[in-house]
Parts: structure tokens; C-alpha cells; sequence
């Protein structure tokens, strides 16, 4: 289809997802000059601002209800403000914190059960075939008994998970091309 804009605000705007349903879009909006989680309709309308913190809060995703919106954000985690994924609902109000002390990036199993997510957001991501310590294993966190496991790695950089079914995807340059 052809593809229109759905604001016209003057500031940054990333990391758009679809609500599951399709009707709604939530991104990261820096407006105030900060970054926060707005959601906006698909047909259109006015983005509404779900998080006021002043540390940045970057939109991952959905609950696979539709009810909240997935988020990363450091604001908790001082002195250095590692990401933590959090929840907030459509209707805005407080983030709840999910059982993850760091994770930059994550998905929720069809079931909602599990989450596959990455922990570390790498800061040098175009450094090709890099495998230092940015590069880290795709984990899995049971959310009901908090048991993690790591998909197999062999060092490279793992990114970027989704669940198709009971599989999960991400994306790897394990063999040296991403």
C-alpha cells in the first residue's frame, strides 16, 4: 500500500512497532528534549505521550494482549544507567519493571510466558564481525520461575530476537555477514 506519515511534529521520532491488533503504533518520540514512549493510531490523530521520565525510554514492542506497550529504559539504574525492559499501559501512568535487572531489546512468547531478549544494546553495532564484549548471547527468561537460558553462541554478534510460533529469530553474524 502507499505508505503516509503519521506525525508532523518537528522533533526525532524511532523505533516504531504495530500493536497486534494493527490499530496502534508505538514509538520513541524526543519532543521535550527527552526521549519518551508516545502511541499513535494508525488512521492518524494526535501522538499520546505515555512516559514522563527524564531518562530515555525506547519502545520495543507490545504485551501480545495489546494492553502495554515494551520499553527499555535505564532509569533506575544508577550510577550508570544500564537498560531494563518495563511495561506501561495505553492509558500512560506507572511503568511496571520487568524481572530483568539489564536487557536493552526483547519479545514475549506467544504464550507471554517466556522472553527472548538480549541484554547488552551494542553502542558500536557497525563494527563489523566485532567479538568483544558487546557481543552477547540471545537469552530466554522463563518469566513465572526466572530461569534464563542462552540460545547457543559461538561469540558473535546475536541480535534483535523475535518468536515465529515456538521459534525464535534474530539476527547473528556467526558467519561473518549479518
Amino acid at each position: 500500500g502507499e505508505a503516509r506519515r503519521l506525525t508532523t511534529f518537528q522533533g526525532a521520532e524511532g523505533d516504531p512497532h504495530f500493536s497486534p491488533d494493527g490499530n496502534t503504533v508505538a514509538f520513541s518520540g524526543e519532543y521535550d528534549g527527552n526521549i519518551d514512549v508516545y502511541v499513535v493510531p494508525v488512521a492518524g490523530g494526535e501522538p499520546q505521550r505515555l512516559t514522563w521520565h527524564p531518562e530515555e525510554d525506547l519502545v520495543r514492542g507490545f504485551t501480545n494482549d495489546g494492553e502495554r506497550v515494551l520499553f527499555a529504559s535505564g532509569r533506575i539504574n544508577a550510577p550508570r544507567p544500564w537498560p531494563r525492559l518495563w511495561t506501561v499501559t495505553l492509558e500512560g501512568g506507572m511503568p511496571e519493571p520487568l524481572p530483568l535487572p539489564r536487557a536493552a531489546d526483547g519479545q514475549f512468547s506467544p504464550s507471554g510466558k517466556k522472553l527472548a531478549y538480549q541484554m547488552i544494546q551494542p553502542w558500536e553495532s557497525e563494527w563489523r564481525n566485532y567479538r568483544g564484549g558487546q557481543a552477547q548471547p540471545i537469552r530466554v527468561i522463563d518469566l513465572g520461575s526466572l530461569e534464563v537460558e542462552n540460545l547457543p553462541w559461538d561469540g558473535s554478534n546475536d541480535l534483535s530476537p523475535v518468536w515465529s510460533g515456538g521459534t525464535i529469530f534474530f539476527l547473528s553474524d556467526r558467519d561473518w555477514a549479518m
